[in-house]
């Protein structure tokens, strides 16, 4: 006998549904939708708005432009989103899983392409059962190509936050138009790759993985109970309102038959996008998205009973009767404060830094193949090389001047012209009477600073060797 290392994945045919919930999820949709699609499409100051420039090691955002050297800022953006994601979770659980995860966003998109051509839930399961025909073949056709064209053009969005998303365009153009004179060339080997690559992963997730990617590849899943407690809010069923539950209409009274408000109907079954039963009481796989919330509170419309059968509730509260303001005024419990606190003071640290951020980076490099050489008798001669790179996008020309000992003389021309997010290596020498300076190794510092802009300055320290 044979005996299966795992159980066979059994399809979901999720319900639609709409509601208060349901129209959170869809405007988190648009929203997110809208800011992914429409961005790099953005123009500021005649360049992409939002372009991160691998090749050149560049990040453009809006009129700010990163260097590899600010990788502090990506540092801080990561906690900023790890302790956020801590924060909302301690206090209501998988929000960000719910309304704006990127594989719970295209899902959703997947499941109202297919619900459009295939029809609703009960009409998908009748076309599953049928053997295949020409009706059949074709809704399934439509639904998949439908799927891959969104997929595809997915996969050009995100390209074409890295390769800028005109040029790309015109590229991809010449796989349809034949080349000729003044056109440009073919998408190159990483940009094809990569737009097919990532298209692959958003038609398989959210076209055929579903559920299971939330079940057994996301790993916050498994972790989330360590940030939950008795007072977070998490979405629940009520067993002392709602059992024992039963069919009946809605002209007969519940208290006479025994029952409580749970009518059995399954609807909240039905419309979970992982197929868990909530009235189990907590389970991993829900990735709290509501939908059971506002299926029930339709029933118990339906029915004459009052809403909140299954509902953003704690634990606590659950078990105490805890008054709403009782529930939210728990909320501010120690974790809560901790994780504020410490992101709130990130977030102003980052803010801070980035406002008072120069516009002006400078790395002092002393030249290995002549350290210190005698000029003329007395005099003598240090040559440096100084990188020098302007992150504004604007031109400036900067004034290089060195300090340190009291004879120190710039012998180059201390100014040169560095265009708008540009960098320029740029030799120098310096030179110092010798006759009053002891051999040693002597401390200098250079200061550039831009000359239409005293503010735009950098200065650096550096060694002047007397032999």
């Amino acid at each position: 006998m044979e005996q299966p290392l795992y159980e066979t994945r059994k399809e979901i045919y999720a319900r639609a549904v709409s509601g208060w919930f349901a129209g959170w999820r869809w405007a988190l949709v648009f929203i997110t939708q809208l800011v992914f699609y429409g961005g790099p499409w953005l123009l500021w100051n005649g360049r992409q708005a939002v372009l991160f420039d691998l090749v050149a090691r560049k990040f453009y955002i809006f009129g700010i432009v990163f260097w590899p050297q600010d990788f502090i800022y990506l540092t801080g953006l990561l906690i900023v989103s790890a302790l956020s994601l801590f924060l909302f979770t301690a206090v209501a659980g998988r929000l960000w899983c719910g309304f704006a995860c990127p594989q719970t966003v295209y899902t959703e998109i997947f499941m109202w392409i297919e619900g459009k051509v295939e029809g609703d839930r009960s009409a998908r399961m009748r076309l599953d059962a049928q053997p295949m025909s020409v009706r059949k073949f074709a809704r399934k056709a439509a639904k998949h190509g439908l799927w891959v064209a969104l997929s595809l053009w997915t996969g050009f969005t995100f390209v074409g936050y890295f390769t800028p998303i005109h040029e790309l365009a015109a590229e991809m153009m010449n796989l349809f138009v034949a080349a000729g004179p003044g056109k440009s060339p073919a998408p190159g080997p990483w940009e094809s790759f990569w737009i097919l690559f990532y298209g692959f992963a958003t038609y398989g997730n959210a076209g055929w993985m579903r559920e299971q990617v939330c079940k057994y590849m996301c790993p916050y899943a498994r972790f989330q109970s360590a940030m939950f407690d008795p007072d977070t809010l998490i979405i629940t069923y009520d067993p002392e309102r709602g059992e024992p539950r039963g069919a009946r209409s809605r002209n007969v009274d519940a208290k006479s038959l025994g029952l409580g408000h749970c009518v059995d109907c399954e609807i909240c079954v039905q419309v979970c996008p992982t197929g868990i039963d909530i009235r189990n009481g907590l389970q991993y796989e829900c990735i709290g998205c509501a939908a059971c919330i506002d299926a029930c509170n339709h029933v118990m419309a339906r029915m004459g009973y009052p809403k909140g059968l299954i509902r953003y509730t704690t634990e606590n509260a659950l078990q105490q009767h805890l008054t709403p303001r009782a529930m939210l005024a728990r909320s501010l419990r120690p974790r809560v404060l901790v994780y504020t606190a410490v992101l709130l003071t990130i977030v102003i640290a980052i803010g801070i830094a980035l406002y008072t951020r120069v516009p002006l980076k400078v790395d002092v490099i002393r030249d290995r193949a002549s350290l210190s050489r005698e000029i003329e008798g007395r005099w003598v001669e240090n040559i440096y090389r100084l990188q020098i790179m302007n992150t504004q996008e604007r031109p400036h020309r900067f004034v290089i001047r060195a300090s340190g000992i009291e004879t120190l003389q710039v012998v180059d021309e201390g100014a040169v012209d560095i265009p708008g997010a540009a960098t320029r290596m740029v030799p120098i020498r310096l030179r110092v009477d010798a006759g009053r300076l002891p051999p040693a190794s002597h401390k200098i510092e250079f200061e550039v600073s831009a000359a239409d802009d005293a503010a735009i300055a950098a200065r650096e320290r550096s060694i002047f060797l007397v032999r």
